[in-house]
């Protein structure tokens, strides 16, 4: 599949976006959601989306492209500020050949920490809920 421009409106991430499917919230406004992967690459793997209907990065408005990398930053700095990783990966993938699983375009902010291998993007298991929330109150108090 090259690059999808039809949006889905019963992607994953619409639907975590209208409560119809739980998640562990980071934090939210009135233009973005940002919540914990429920199938991390590492501890506080966090999530950052737009409330706007977009698939990648060439079919969301610059505005609210704008807007979603400014609070990407001021969440990443949460997660750093909360963790201590030793760096932290940005990651967002646009089309099926690039990465991506959701087409809903987002962005994915990963704490990375020597020595620890990180799990595949998209596979692995499953993360507990109850830890996810307790990772994202730690971020939410550094905000």
């Amino acid at each position: 599949m090259s690059l999808q421009t039809q949006y889905d409106p019963k992607n994953i991430f619409a639907k975590i976006l209208s409560g119809a499917i739980p998640s562990a919230r980071v934090y939210e406004d009135a233009r973005i959601l940002s919540f914990m992967d429920a199938f991390p690459q590492s501890k506080g793997h966090t999530l950052v989306i737009p409330k706007v209907q977009a698939c990648n990065l060439f079919d969301i408005p610059a505005d609210d492209l704008r807007n979603l990398i400014i609070r990407t930053q001021t969440i990443a700095r949460a997660v750093r500020d909360a963790l201590a990783p030793d760096g932290i990966r940005l990651m967002q993938f646009n089309g099926e050949p690039a990465g991506q699983t959701v087409f809903h375009i987002h962005f994915h902010i990963i704490p990375v920490w020597e020595g620890e291998n990180e799990r595949p993007h998209a596979a692995g298991k499953m993360a507990d809920m109850n830890e996810l929330k307790e990772i994202a109150a730690q971020i939410k108090a550094k905000l």
